[in-house]
């Protein structure tokens, strides 16, 4: 959860600036200070929540749905503010077309669900030995809507719907109703997002300095979460690949270590109410060499190239296509071949790391206000080394604009 104090420790003068990654400085530590304190932008609140709803039953009106069905997890935040997991009970929650939402949810469990409920609802119970598909039926049925059909949201586990299925409910997709509410984002939803970039990348600062050699990626990542952490988010990931395990973009079970003239890849994020950071920072703990500096430069221009080709109205395939034609010219590749690039340009991200609509070849999705991406055409060079950098982007009317600045060059990785 996050903390209680919900406060942005603010960077000092002395960080707020490029930061050098050197043996020499990495191995002076730094700690965390602060120049005074910023609240962290308001929760999602009722009012939000309740033109979610409103909006997403206009849609299932137009697609000729009665319901839809949305199980315990992000989308399940989304509309009704409940933070729950998926279990072998049920919990979840049916939006009709018209009126109120059904939430079911086990008999004990329901003081804690109704906790974070932060919409009027109707919640209904189920024992143990009951049946949670049962009296969602009953309930359909009674608002006639039991002929259905009822649309099940995409992430929906198969045992879920089974059952009403099971029941003589017609089920089928939701047609996409809940992706097109959650790919756009609200300027509130932007305002959280916006605030762990904003923490994620001062607690990167705060940790760079800190990074000695011999350290372990283990050793890196809890001086990266408690940076988070002080500043009031919730410490997401942090993924720290050393020297040759930047190679292989989720890394590598070999022990890793810092060393001279090595590469230190961090993929790092942390949660402001529900809202995700996803930034990657590659370093060289010394001085980097010729080759390692120009596969960092083709990258940040890469990530550059991306974002020029990010504009409103533009399939999203098209992002990553622009990209791999640059690294095609500059010997990389082609398509997903390595040395190269292995995976997609960026995926969409918001209540989860990653979530639709992705920037990947092939993708026709046109980019529209309020969608937000990652951006990280990272290259990768088995045996060797890899480097990846990624800043989220949001679109505008106006086209993209970074959540991060991306860094200026290898040796101020923060400027």
């Amino acid at each position: 959860m996050i903390t209680a104090r919900r406060t942005f420790l603010a960077l000092s003068a002395a960080t707020a600036g490029a930061i050098a990654f050197a043996p020499g400085k990495a191995s002076r530590a730094a700690t965390v200070t602060t120049s005074g304190e910023s609240p962290l932008p308001p929760p999602i609140g009722r009012e939000e929540r309740l033109r979610r709803i409103a909006k997403a039953q206009s849609l299932m009106r137009a697609a000729g749905l009665e319901a839809v069905l949305v199980e315990a997890g992000s989308s399940l935040v989304y509309f009704t503010g409940v933070r729950w997991w998926r279990s072998e009970r049920l919990t979840a929650a049916v939006i009709p077309a018209q009126g109120e939402p059904l939430i079911v949810t086990p008999a004990f469990e329901e003081p804690s669900v109704r906790e974070t409920l932060g919409i009027p609802a109707e919640v209904r119970v189920w024992n143990e030995h009951d049946s949670p598909h049962a009296l969602i039926a009953d309930w359909l049925r009674a608002r006639k809507a039991g002929a259905g059909p009822v649309g099940v949201e995409e992430t929906v586990r198969f045992f879920a719907f089974d059952g009403l299925a099971k029941l003589g409910i017609a089920i089928r997709d939701d047609a996409g109703v809940v992706r097109a509410c959650r790919v756009v984002k609200s300027p509130a939803e932007l305002a959280l997002m916006q605030a762990a970039s904003d923490i994620t990348i001062a607690a990167y600062r705060d940790t760079a300095p800190q990074i000695a050699r011999g350290m372990t990626p283990q050793d890196i990542g809890r001086i990266m979460s408690a940076a988070m952490a002080a500043r009031g988010a919730t410490p997401g990931f942090t993924l720290i690949l050393l020297g040759e395990a930047s190679a292989y973009p989720h890394g590598s079970g070999k022990p890793q270590a810092v060393r001279d003239g090595e590469i230190v890849l961090m993929d790092c994020g942390c949660t402001v109410r529900d809202y995700q950071s996803d930034i990657s920072r590659t370093m060289v703990y010394g001085e980097p060499t010729k080759a390692q500096r120009a596969v960092w430069e083709l990258v940040r221009r890469g990530q550059q190239i991306a974002f020029d080709t990010a504009r409103v109205g533009t399939p999203a395939g098209k992002v990553d296509d622009a990209v791999r034609a640059a690294y095609e010219k500059a010997g990389y590749g082609p398509g997903y071949k390595l040395p190269g690039t292995s995976h997609r340009t960026g995926h969409g991200i918001g209540l989860d790391g990653h979530e639709p609509v992705n920037l990947v070849h092939g993708e026709t999705i046109p980019l529209a206000p309020g969608m937000c991406f990652s951006d990280e055409p990272g290259i990768y060079i088995p045996g060797s080394f890899g480097v990846r950098l990624e800043d989220c982007i949001h679109m505008t009317d106006a086209g993209p604009r970074w959540f991060s600045v991306p860094p200026a060059s290898i040796d101020s990785p923060f400027a």
